[in-house]
C-alpha cells in the first residue's frame, strides 16, 4: 500500500488511497458508459419508463467505476517515476531533458484511463491528433513523442481493469 508521498516499488505503479480528489475524466467516462448501458438493458425490461431509470442507475455506476479506474493512476508517482527513469529508455535523446519528455508521459497515462479497453494501436491516430494540444512546451513532433506516450500508456495498463491489447500488461 502506498503511503501519503504517493511512494512506488519496482515498475508498478502504486496507488493512493484514502483521499477524496474527485477524477473527472475517470468519472466522466465512466457516467456516459454507465448511461448508455442502463438505458439499454432498461429499455429491454421495463420500455420507456425503464430506459430512464436504467440510464440514471447506470450513469451513477458508471462514475463510481470510472472514478475508480481514474483514481489508479496517481500523477504523482506516475511523474517521479519517468523523471528517474526516462534517460534509460532507448528513445531518449541525451540532449533532452525530462521537461521535454514530460508532456508524453502525461499524455500516456491519462489518454490510458481514457480510452480503456483499447489498444494504443487503435487509438494511435486519434492521440496524434490531440498532440499538439497536449504537448504544452515540449517541443518534441508526434513522431519524436510517440514512444514515450506509449511507454507511459502500458505502464499504467497495470492498474486498470483488464488487458486490453493482450499483451499481458
Amino acid at each position: 500500500m502506498a503511503n501519503e508521498m504517493g511512494d512506488f516499488t519496482g515498475n508498478k505503479p502504486v496507488t493512493t488511497t484514502g483521499h477524496d480528489k474527485v477524477h473527472p475524466v475517470g468519472t466522466g467516462v465512466g457516467t456516459a458508459a454507465g448511461a448508455a448501458t442502463g438505458a439499454a438493458v432498461g429499455t429491454a425490461v421495463a420500455g420507456p419508463v425503464g430506459t430512464l431509470v436504467g440510464a440514471a442507475v447506470g450513469a451513477v455506476a458508471g462514475g463510481l467505476v470510472g472514478h475508480g479506474v481514474a483514481e489508479g493512476i496517481n500523477p504523482t508517482v506516475e511523474d517521479a517515476y519517468w523523471r528517474e527513469n526516462y534517460k534509460t529508455r532507448p528513445y531518449a535523446d541525451a540532449n533532452r531533458t525530462y521537461e521535454d519528455y514530460q508532456p508524453a508521459y502525461k499524455y500516456g497515462w491519462e489518454s490510458r484511463g481514457q480510452y480503456a479497453g483499447k489498444r494504443f494501436e487503435d487509438v494511435e491516430s486519434d492521440l496524434e491528433r490531440g498532440w499538439d494540444k497536449a504537448r504544452g512546451a515540449s517541443r518534441q513532433t508526434w513522431n519524436e513523442a510517440r514512444n514515450a506516450t506509449r511507454d507511459a500508456w502500458h505502464r499504467v495498463e497495470d492498474v486498470l481493469p483488464g488487458d486490453a491489447d493482450h499483451d499481458g500488461h
